[in-house]
C-alpha cells in the first residue's frame, strides 16, 4: 500500500494518543476514517478534527473487550463507507502490579483490551480487508512486547502475545497469497495519557515501587510525540515492514535485547533499584 488516498481506515482507540495522530495524518492524505474509543468526548474531538480534512468521519463508542461490538462495528464501518483496507488495533491501558500481588480482575481487563481486542479487531476485519483487494493490519505491541520489565507482568503478557500473533498472521497471509499484510508496532515511550491512566496496584511497594507517583515519574522519560509515533507508523505501512519500533528508546531497547537476551533482566533491575533511590 504505497498511497492511503481514496482507502478507508478504521481505528481503535481514537480519542487520543497516537490514534488521533493516526487519524489525523490519513485523514490529511485523503484517507477516509472510522474510528472508536470508550472516551466519547475525546473520539467527537478526534473526529471534529479530521473532518477538517474534508474526508469522511464516521465514529463510534466501542470497547474492544467486547467481541460482538467490535465485530458489528466492522459490518458499520463497512456499509458506512463502502469497505475497509486498514484496522488499526491501537487502544490499549496499562497496569502496574507485581505477579503476586495483581488481582485477577486487573489480569482479566488488561487482557481483554490489549490482546482480545486486537483478536477481536484483526479477526472481524480481515474478510473485509480481504474483499477489499488492498488490506493492512496494524497492531500495537510494545517494547515491553521485547524485554520483560519487573511491575509490568500483565502488560508484558499482553504486548508479547500481541507480537506473536501478529508475527504468525503475517506468516499465515503470505502463503495463503492474501491481499493483505500485517505489522506489529513497538513503541517506546510516547507522550500520550497511557501512563496518566494506568492502574497501579499497592503491591508494587513490596518491590519498592511508588505505587502514588511511580506512573507521574516514568511519564517523563516519554520522548516521542504522538505525531511523530504516527508519522513513523504509516511509514512502516507504505513500505510493508514486519516490525517497526517506535522512539529512540524502542530502538535502545531492542539492541539491549538482542545483545543481552538473558542478563538484560540484571539492568533493567538495575535501574529499577535507581529509581526506587
Amino acid at each position: 500500500m504505497k498511497s492511503f488516498e481514496n482507502k478507508v481506515a478504521a481505528i481503535t482507540g481514537a480519542g487520543s494518543g497516537m490514534g488521533r495522530t493516526l487519524a489525523l495524518r490519513l485523514a490529511a492524505q485523503k484517507c477516509q476514517v472510522a474510528l472508536s474509543d470508550v472516551n466519547e468526548a475525546g473520539l467527537a474531538e478526534t473526529a471534529r478534527l479530521a473532518a477538517q480534512s474534508g474526508v469522511k468521519v464516521t465514529s463510534k463508542k466501542v470497547d474492544v473487550a467486547d467481541r460482538a461490538a467490535v465485530y458489528a462495528w466492522a459490518e458499520e464501518v463497512v456499509q458506512d463507507h463502502g469497505k475497509v483496507n486498514l484496522i488499526f488495533n491501537n487502544a490499549g491501558v496499562a497496569l502496574g502490579a507485581t505477579v503476586e500481588g495483581m488481582s485477577y480482575e486487573d489480569f482479566e481487563w488488561i487482557v481483554g483490551i490489549n490482546f482480545w481486542g486486537v483478536v477481536y479487531g484483526t479477526k472481524a476485519f480481515l474478510p473485509h480487508l480481504k474483499a477489499s483487494g488492498d488490506g493492512h493490519i496494524i497492531n500495537t505491541s510494545s517494547v515491553f512486547g521485547l524485554a520483560g520489565i519487573p511491575s509490568q507482568s500483565a502488560y508484558n503478557a499482553t504486548k508479547f502475545a500481541v507480537r506473536g500473533f501478529t508475527e504468525a498472521l503475517r506468516q499465515e497471509l503470505e502463503l495463503a497469497g492474501a491481499p493483505v499484510s500485517a505489522t506489529s508496532v513497538h513503541p517506546g515511550g510516547i507522550k500520550t495519557n497511557i501512563a496518566r491512566a494506568a492502574r497501579m496496584s499497592s503491591s508494587l511497594r513490596d518491590i519498592g515501587l511508588d505505587d502514588k507517583h511511580g506512573s507521574e515519574k516514568f511519564e517523563k522519560n516519554f520522548i516521542t510525540t504522538a505525531d511523530n509515533a504516527a508519522k513513523i507508523i504509516l511509514n512502516a505501512v507504505r513500505g510493508n515492514k514486519r516490525r517497526v519500533l517506535v522512539g529512540p528508546d524502542a530502538y535502545l531497547i531492542d539492541l539491549m535485547v538482542r545483545l543481552l537476551p538473558s542478563s538484560y533482566q540484571l539492568l533493567t533491575m538495575f535501574f529499577a533499584r535507581k529509581s526506587m533511590k
